[in-house]
């Protein structure tokens, strides 16, 4: 019986290995001067493909099931849809003037995509690529972030510097929150009371209260220019990249310390952290490649070479 037992246990940790080696994770990365997106085994870091798209790819976004990517192309009007196993173009559609920031709600069903010269979200119907409706915005809005419990997406905007709620039951705006100067990046706690803003130009991190709608707090990171934020899991640290400084800040997410400094390189912009939050991947535009960092460590692991001028970047399970 022992033995029968035994066998079953490591017949199932066999059948357990198999399917985790099976699945595979796939770093998308936008790069603004080639038009194109480099494709990276997270496993191997080696480039396993390089995807022409449309004129200035930026936004990149991957959908919940991890079998399509989506990429907004901000010169062409468009938008980009990657097949993440096949790495072909399966695809293109009508994306608003100049895309840029996109996500999707939580079903999937819907893509909301940031219009920075048209001072809108343009909201699409994944099914069918269709436009179902236009949102207006703040003054040159960046990106857009949806909230974990599926109620919000929050739209950064970058000249009327401020922070665009929309309520996804009725995809409408119903708070515009003020934040220091020019909001870019921003994450929601996995509770979703709370959503971490970088402001560009003030250098700062804020936190806003989605209870109240306002912020509670906002501290100095230290770097020059933040642009986006990574959360951890557990919500204990933010992991903040910095354009001008070229760095990445580890900051206490209570009470927004700075932990440590990892040097990057130029324009370290936007950010992915691995499922296991093990890993944080930055785009380094001016240096052409993707740095990998070790969030153990706090160090940089590796760096992957890609595009010209990487700007957004997301990952996909492609089990």
């Amino acid at each position: 019986m022992r033995r029968s037992r035994l066998a079953g246990f490591v017949l199932l940790a066999l059948a357990l290995g198999f399917t985790r080696a099976g699945a595979q994770q796939r770093v998308f990365v936008t790069n603004e001067k080639s038009d194109d997106v480099t494709v990276i085994d997270a496993a191997t870091r080696a480039v396993v493909a390089t995807v022409s798209v449309g004129k200035r790819p930026r936004g990149v976004t991957v959908s919940p099931d991890g079998k399509r990517v989506y990429v907004s192309n901000s010169n062409s009007d468009s938008l980009s849809v990657i097949d993440a196993k096949t790495l072909t173009v399966l695809s293109t559609a009508p994306a608003g003037i100049d895309p840029e920031g996109l996500t999707l709600n939580r079903a999937g069903t819907a893509l909301y995509v940031v219009n920075e010269n048209e001072l809108s979200v343009t909201v699409l119907d994944v099914a069918t690529l269709e436009i179902r409706k236009k949102i207006a915005v703040g003054k040159e809005p960046e990106t857009a972030v949806a909230s974990p419990d599926g109620r919000w997406i929050a739209v950064s905007n970058e000249t009327s510097d401020d922070i665009h709620l929309i309520a996804t039951s009725s995809d409408t705006v119903v708070k515009q929150v003020a934040v220091p100067k020019n909001p870019r990046g921003m994450r929601f706690t996995a509770d979703s009371r709370h959503l971490f803003v970088a402001s560009e130009q003030a250098h700062v991190v804020s936190v806003i209260d989605m209870a109240e709608m306002r912020v509670v707090k906002s501290a100095p990171t230290g770097g020059s220019r933040p642009v986006d934020i990574a959360l951890t899991p557990d919500g204990s640290r933010l992991y903040v990249s910095h354009g001008q400084s070229g760095d990445v800040r580890v900051l206490d997410s209570a009470s927004l310390t700075v932990l440590t400094v990892i040097p990057v390189g130029p324009r370290t912009w936007w950010t992915a952290l691995s499922p296991d939050a093990r890993f944080l991947y930055a785009t380094v535009g001016r240096a052409n490649e993707l740095a990998v960092i070790d969030t153990t460590s706090n160090s940089v692991v590796a760096r992957i070479p890609c595009g010209t001028l990487p700007w957004g970047v997301a990952i996909a399970d492609t089990r």
